[in-house]
């Protein structure tokens, strides 16, 4: 769990319909979750949770561009943000890189998402697996690294629910008793 620097802050807020009101409730409370609109500052991919935390660690380990990402972990989603506008390209690239579907919620112009404040505890339902540091660089690598990270992701928590359903599966026969020589 990260929290978000003043920089991150200032970037997130300006996003919010009434930017000071909203530093202002992060300022009494910095664990306070806030509705803001998407598409004008960003855009938010919600995944189902097992594959987003998937996702999130497999970009961080491999050092991708990667920029903020929060958990709702009673929904159980994670969301993603990338530079707004960028829908068409990521369901684009989704497409290029798997004939499934996949369920996401791009979240753009015209949506909300709850944000975590920027100070959440361990255990509040809104954290931040990498809170925004400074406003990110629009850049089409994050949207082309979260879309493939996303399927490979997917793929690898799908093999995974098979495998758990196959072992499941696997039914062994008690050996029988041997009889024992003179008893009946």
């Amino acid at each position: 769990m990260q929290m978000m620097t003043r920089r991150g802050l200032v970037w997130l807020s300006a996003s919010a319909e009434d930017p000071a009101e909203c530093r202002a409730t992060w300022a009494a409370d910095p664990r306070s979750p806030y509705a803001l609109p998407t598409g004008h500052y960003f855009d938010v991919v919600a995944i189902e949770q097992r594959v987003g935390l998937e996702t999130f660690d497999q970009l961080a380990r491999r050092a991708m561009p990667l920029g903020p990402v929060m958990a709702d972990w009673a929904s159980r989603l994670t969301g993603f943000f990338l530079p707004s506008g960028m829908q068409a390209t990521f369901d684009g690239m989704m497409r290029r890189e798997t004939s499934d579907r996949l369920e996401y919620r791009y979240l753009s112009v015209d949506s909300v998402v709850v944000v975590p404040g920027p100070m959440p505890l361990s255990g509040d339902r809104y954290t931040w697996l990498r809170a925004p540091m400074r406003r990110p660089e629009a850049t089409a690598a994050r949207v082309a690294a979260l879309a493939a990270m996303f399927v490979a992701s997917a793929a690898l928590v799908a093999r995974a629910d098979r495998y758990g359903l196959e072992r499941e599966r696997v039914v062994t026969v008690p050996a029988k008793d041997e009889e024992t020589p003179g008893a009946r």
